[in-house]
């Protein structure tokens, strides 16, 4: 992230009669590198001229449930691909906490992929909106006060991209059964469907064979199949290969 852009009457410049007290929000960062977080802190976090206070940091699926359930914030600023399962499963697990009507958890993707199946995958689940990493620290204060605020935010090359992916006739109905899996249990299994050995994914993915399993067995399970064979019959039948 940059330096600022001429957003300051956007994102709130310090002005007269104390309005720094009126401008105030708690975020939580989730992203699994500490350099990024450290420097999002570091744009955003000086609470006294921004109005952000960054209440709690988390680096995977489970810190990240963890933390935000403990702090409630208002935003979390959560990163798409994280180990235990990426946004979508934080944003499942989370859903109770984006539903409370009384003191909703908003989130707000921030990543580094402008890949149709992340933000699609991360707005479906839940999330307010979606930026890039090459957003300035104004544009992302200004970002976070209006997913706060209950509006929808993107970064301007996705704004059009997803609305017309949910405006579009064309645009292919939801996969109940894909949704199911979270987003390591789909990685796991397009290298199952592609031929991959366990050993070969787990060095892929930097995880173990057992993990592999894991994820496998999970699989199976969710989409109620019987073994690897049947699992690539259903995976090419979804052109997933």
């Amino acid at each position: 992230m940059s330096g600022g852009t001429g957003q300051a009457d956007v994102t709130g410049g310090a002005r007269e009669e104390g309005a720094p007290e009126e401008r105030r929000v708690r975020v939580v960062l989730v992203d699994d590198h500490r350099m990024f977080r450290t420097g999002v802190q570091a744009e955003i976090g000086a609470t006294a001229t921004t109005g952000v206070e960054v209440v709690g940091e988390a680096a995977d699926v489970d810190q990240a449930v963890a933390v935000v359930t403990a702090t409630r914030p208002e935003v979390v600023l959560l990163d798409v691909h994280l180990p235990g399962g990426g946004g979508v499963e934080v944003l499942r697990r989370c859903a109770a906490l984006t539903a409370d009507p009384e003191q909703p958890v908003r989130f707000l993707a921030l990543s580094v992929s402008d890949a149709a199946e992340d933000v699609i995958g991360v707005i479906r689940a839940g999330a307010r909106g979606y930026v890039t990493k090459t957003i300035t620290g104004p544009d992302l204060i200004a970002s976070i006060f209006r997913v706060k605020d209950g509006d929808a935010v993107f970064s301007p090359r996705l704004a059009g991209f997803v609305l017309d992916a949910f405006a579009s006739t064309d645009a292919p109905p939801v996969d109940e059964d894909m949704d199911r899996l979270t987003q390591r249990e789909r990685e796991v299994l397009r290298l199952i469907a592609r031929g991959y050995a366990y050993k070969e994914i787990a060095k892929q993915l930097f995880i173990s064979v057992k993990t592999v399993e894991s994820h496998v067995s999970a699989v199976l399970r969710k989409l109620q199949l019987s073994n690897r064979h049947e699992l690539t019959r259903w995976a090419t039948a979804r052109r997933l290969v």
